[in-house]
This record gives structure tokens, C-alpha cells and sequence, in this order.
């Protein structure tokens, strides 16, 4: 039987938590992590809509991008939406999930499912993704105590490489100290010169593990006082991180390719607007689903013909086109986020097959319903 804690594993597996921007909140909203999963429904927010046809579809998951409770909150009551919301999915059993910034920078996440939606080719993540960055953890251990050590440390957090844990490297040799005079030496005696066979061990670590593993090795390690070294290491080149740059097959101009993308992208009433020279030739193109205006200047130092996002503002818009960077493309931000739908639907029917069906929303649910011409 399929639970709730096996779907939200595969999900933190593929856009893992340690992705996410620190202000964010993503992860299991409401549920029991051992109740049975059978049906899965996605949505770009968790309203009273969506909630509804999480229900009506007899679904035990609303799966979304964006959390319920992006801030704290002391009091729920159903008198306000995200009250309603919650009340409505608990009382149906219909467990709530999200995976937001961190489904942003991870592959086959918002950005990838976006860039290939309007033709891109050979993506990079516009802003790589900086939880790359690994450490190393450097010991010294009585060569008969390597191994615990080593265990202690994986446990920890330590030596996780891709699909392999407990990655360690382990070399020999001569270790030398003199116990000071208030020192309890598991080894040696004080004030005398002592020689022992160590191993040195080696392991990678991520930052956010480095206080587990420090405390880990102190506790296991046999010596009073252990030596160890943490060291950081030069972050490898990342296929995560937040947009994506890639290549159009064959260039076009701005205007056809607004076109291109008006035909791609799930129709809103906000529309697609556009600023620049409708004659500019795009042939390599920035993308960002949602806000993106904080990223205006990223996208000019990709050397991009086109920066597509959502929710650009007046002013950094203009100043951005004025200070000659690329054209812009506004595509709304449901419609912008909203194509990682069927991809996470298909990711679920991937990995679980006939275990789960998942269905995926048919509502809009930006917050504009009408657009007027002017004039």
C-alpha cells in the first residue's frame, strides 16, 4: 500500500528541501504521513477552488507549488480563506503539500518544465544553485576505532556522494603527542611522548551537516581532545539553481516569438505583454516562472536576447530596457508557473505507476479574472 510519507519522500527526493530559499515553507502542510495514497491532485495554489476539485476527484494529496502558510499563523478559523481551505481538506482527508522555491531550482522542476514549454534548448540555471558546495571532514582515530568513526560521522550526515553514503578515504599513519598534566588521555600517559597508529579519514559533508558531524565525531571519536579539519571546497559547476538560459532551434524576432509563447503557455486573462524592439532577433533566451524583476540584472549578465518572467514592475522594467539590457516578455505568473503540472504529475505516474492516478488542475487561479482594452 502506498502511503503519504511514501510520496512526500520521492518528492523531497526530487526538489529537495535543502533547495529552498530560508524564508520559504515547503513540505507537508496538513496529513498522516501513514495514511494510503491512491489519488494525487496537483495545483499551482492551494485555494478554495482547488481544494474543491482535490475533493470532488476523491484525491488523499493536493500537491502544490505554492505553501498555504508561507508565514505564521496562531489562528486558522474558518471565517478566512486559508481557514476555509484547511478545514475543507482535513475534513476530506486530503492531505496538503508543496514544493515552491525548491522546486524552482531543482531539475524537473518549475523552470525546466517553463523553458522547454517555450522551446529552449541546452538550459543552465540562470542563478546556480549555491547548496553545492560541499566540505570535507579531516580525522585522526586509533586505527582500530576507524571504522565506528567512520559510522558515526555517515550517520551524521557525512560521506553522502549521489546514490552512495558512507563515502570515506582512509590512509595510515604515525600520530605523536605528550598528556599535559590535566589531561585524561585514553592512550599514553601524561607528560610522556606517545606514538600511535592512526588512520586519517576523509569524508564530504554539506553545510547545513556541519554541526551534526562536529558533534557526532566529538562523541565517537576516542581521544579528549580530536583533530580534525573542516575544509571548505570550491563549489562544481551545478545543474540546479533558480531559471533557466538556453537556445531557441532557430532564431526569431521578438514579436513572432511573443507569439510563440502565447501559444505555448496556458491562457490567463492577465495576458502576455512584451517591452523592447519587436524587430530584435532572439535567438537565446532567460526564463524565471513567477516574480522575477529581482533578476533583471542576472538575465543582463547571461548576455540573453530575451528575460521571460512574471510580475515586472514599472520602474526596474524601464530602467532595465533603458540601460540597454535584454527584451522582456511578461507572462503572467500562474501561466509562467503552472506548466510544472503535468510534469510532476508525470514524475508521480513514473514512480509509482498504477499505485497512484493524478489529475491536474483546471483552474486559473490568478488573482486577475477580466482584462479591458483601454481607450
Amino acid at each position: 500500500m502506498l502511503t503519504l510519507a511514501d510520496v512526500t519522500g520521492f518528492l523531497d527526493d526530487i526538489y529537495p528541501p535543502s533547495l529552498a530559499e530560508p524564508w520559504d515553507s515547503v513540505g507537508l502542510i496538513s496529513g498522516d504521513p501513514t495514511q494510503p495514497v491512491q489519488r494525487i491532485h496537483l495545483a499551482l495554489d492551494p485555494t478554495e477552488a482547488t481544494v474543491g476539485e482535490a475533493v470532488d476527484a476523491g484525491a488523499d494529496l493536493l500537491l502544490t507549488h505554492h505553501p498555504l502558510l508561507l508565514r505564521g499563523a496562531s489562528q486558522i478559523p474558518a471565517t478566512t480563506a486559508k481557514g476555509r481551505v484547511l478545514r475543507a481538506a482535513i475534513k476530506a482527508d486530503c492531505a496538503l503539500f508543496n514544493a515552491h522555491t525548491n522546486a524552482d531550482r531543482a531539475r524537473h522542476g518549475v523552470n525546466d518544465a517553463l523553458a522547454d514549454a517555450v522551446g529552449l534548448v541546452n538550459t543552465t540555471p540562470l542563478v546556480p544553485a549555491d547548496d553545492v558546495r560541499l566540505e570535507k571532514i579531516i580525522t585522526f582515530v586509533p586505527e582500530d576505532d576507524a571504522q565506528r568513526v567512520i559510522d558515526a560521522l555517515a550517520a551524521a550526515g557525512a560521506g553522502a556522494l549521489g546514490d552512495y553514503t558512507r563515502c570515506a578515504f582512509i590512509t595510515t599513519g604515525t600520530g605523536t603527542f605528550i598528556p599535559g598534566e590535566d589531561a585524561h588521555p585514553a592512550i599514553g600517559q601524561r607528560r610522556v611522548v606517545e606514538e600511535v597508529r592512526e588512520s586519517r579519514i576523509e569524508m564530504v559533508l554539506a553545510p547545513r551537516d556541519r554541526r551534526a558531524v562536529v558533534h557526532a565525531l566529538r562523541a565517537a571519536h576516542t581521544y579528549e581532545e580530536p583533530a580534525f579539519d573542516l575544509l571548505a571546497m570550491v563549489p562544481l559547476p551545478s545543474d540546479q539553481g533558480l531559471g533557466r538560459v538556453g537556445d531557441l532551434a532557430e532564431g526569431c524576432t521578438l514579436r513572432e516569438y511573443v507569439a510563440r509563447v502565447a501559444a505555448a503557455l496556458p491562457s490567463a486573462p492577465a495576458g502576455i505583454r512584451a517591452g523592447g524592439d519587436p524587430d530584435r532577433v532572439v535567438r537565446r533566451v532567460a526564463v524565471l516562472g513567477g516574480s522575477g524583476d529581482s533578476h533583471l540584472s542576472d538575465a543582463a549578465r547571461a548576455g540573453v536576447d530575451v528575460y521571460l518572467t512574471a510580475d515586472l514592475r514599472h520602474h526596474p522594467a524601464a530602467e532595465h530596457l533603458d540601460e540597454g539590457g535584454p527584451a522582456l516578455i511578461d507572462a503572467g505568473h500562474w501561466a509562467t508557473e503552472s506548466t510544472w503540472l503535468p510534469l510532476a504529475a508525470r514524475l508521480l505516474r513514473e514512480r509509482f505507476g498504477d499505485s497512484v492516478r493524478c489529475t491536474v488542475s483546471s483552474v486559473c487561479t490568478d488573482p486577475w479574472s477580466l482584462r479591458a482594452p483601454v481607450g
